[in-house]
């Protein structure tokens, strides 16, 4: 089985990464994907791969523009430079990528399956059956230009590919995952919080025997009966609003089509190129712009005492941090986590690369640590996610927006902000 875990549209982008952030974005990249396989294992990369807006949040805080269709590619590349060339540690492998390199997706996962005894046949089926029908199936009107399968060394994977639409000017990516997936983190129940929208359907528990055979019953009754009943019901409660929907939906045209749906876990990015305060959660931002500068040295002691180490570095491991350990409701707001390493277009400030170099030196640090049983910086490094959450749920604090990034501008040379078209 496999399935497709969601989309995500953003406005078209051209143009290439620079070397002097390509190279930052494979190693910071590289070490946030290794601390996730040492905290929970490779399905839990895989799942956080197929997740839409996981993913968006990753590429903000590498530094890639928050919202382009950019950030598919470049992202997967550095991945594939960092992850392959320790593939054998890791047990991850990347396949295909833009253009041509997709092309060569079949081949890579056959290579691979000869070396380690995976079924290659399966693989290739799958990679095969994920970009037809994103690409012939759901006619919407994009064309694959991407592919990438990431493969675990016990046979799970997961999917991202990406098309293209020049007329509207815009990408849409696309997320799968394979069936045996599953996790974010361990109990993925446990980890989806939200305002309470009172009664909710959960046809697991054991009080829904009853709905669960009914609908067992529903499902093997004709297609043409069930769209009746629907539609006289629909018909009842609102006549005129309804009429035009239904024409729309129970069209003769689409009576037989089999429809594809995706998760809750799709984005839309805008097409404008700055950020804007609604794009953010502020009160989130604000607890991160709290621990960053109002928390007491004694409390990250151990990162502290890294030789050049201060509050704003304290600001971007707390965002890379919540990208390793935080549960799904996290991540609805991608563009809150481009406040780590900016963007490389500038927005919403040129990428202060001297933050950036030591987000990677701190980051790669504990996990060589935490590797001979050291694991105090690792666990400082875990405690600045868990102490933003608290300060959040506790002050409610709510970060001025405006004087943020004007903040981050003004530092900028000292902090040898750059972007693809000049230095700060």
């Amino acid at each position: 089985m496999i399935k497709r875990t969601g989309h995500a549209d953003l406005p078209l982008h051209h143009g290439t990464v620079p070397h002097w952030l390509a190279d930052r974005m494979r190693d910071l990249g590289t070490e946030i994907i290794q601390t996730i396989l040492i905290e929970y294992g490779r399905k839990e990369v895989l799942m956080r791969l197929s997740d839409p807006l996981w993913f968006q949040s990753f590429g903000a805080v590498l530094g890639m523009d928050w919202h382009s269709s950019g950030i598919t590619t470049s992202v997967m590349y550095a991945l594939k430079r960092g992850i392959n060339a320790r593939a054998r540690e890791f047990g991850l492998c990347i396949c295909g990528g833009r253009g041509k390199h997709s092309l060569k997706t079949p081949e890579e996962l056959l290579f691979i399956a000869d070396k380690t005894g995976l079924d290659g046949k399966a693989l290739v089926r799958a990679s095969k059956l994920a970009a037809k029908v994103d690409n012939t199936a759901v006619q919407d009107g994009f064309q694959l230009y991407q592919h990438n399968l990431i493969l675990s060394s016990d046979g799970s994977w997961a999917i991202v590919q990406q098309g293209m639409n020049p007329q509207a000017k815009s990408a849409r990516r696309y997320h799968w995952c394979s069936g045996n997936i599953s996790s974010f983190v361990e109990e993925p129940h446990a980890g989806v919080t939200g305002e309470n929208r009172g009664t909710i359907l959960n046809l697991t528990d054991a009080n829904a025997r009853n709905t669960r055979n009914t609908i067992l019953s529903i499902s093997k009754e004709t297609p043409q009966k069930i769209i009746k009943e629907i539609s006289d019901i629909a018909r009842l409660e609102n006549p005129e609003e309804n009429r035009s929907a239904q024409l729309e939906l129970f069209s003769d045209e689409f009576s037989d089509t089999a429809v594809h749906f995706d998760s809750g876990r799709t984005c839309t990015m805008p097409n404008r190129h700055h950020l804007c305060a609604e794009d953010v959660d502020l009160k989130r931002l604000g607890a991160v712009l709290v621990t960053a500068h109002e928390s007491e040295p004694k409390d990250f002691e151990s990162l502290l005492l890294t030789p050049g180490l201060g509050p704003r570095t304290i600001q971007s491991l707390t965002l890379v941090s919540e990208v390793i350990y935080g549960t799904p409701s996290r991540f609805k707001d991608p563009a809150r986590f481009s406040f780590a390493h900016g963007g490389k277009d500038g927005h919403p400030f040129p990428v202060p690369t001297r933050i950036y170099d030591e987000s990677i030196r701190v980051l790669g640090d504990a996990i060589e640590k935490s590797k001979l049983g050291y694991t105090e910086k690792s666990e400082c490094i875990k405690r600045l996610h868990t102490t933003a959450i608290q300060i959040e749920q506790n002050c409610q604090p709510e970060a001025d927006f405006e004087k943020t990034i004007a903040h981050e501008k003004s530092c900028s040379q000292e902090w040898r902000g750059r972007t693809v078209h000049c230095k700060a």
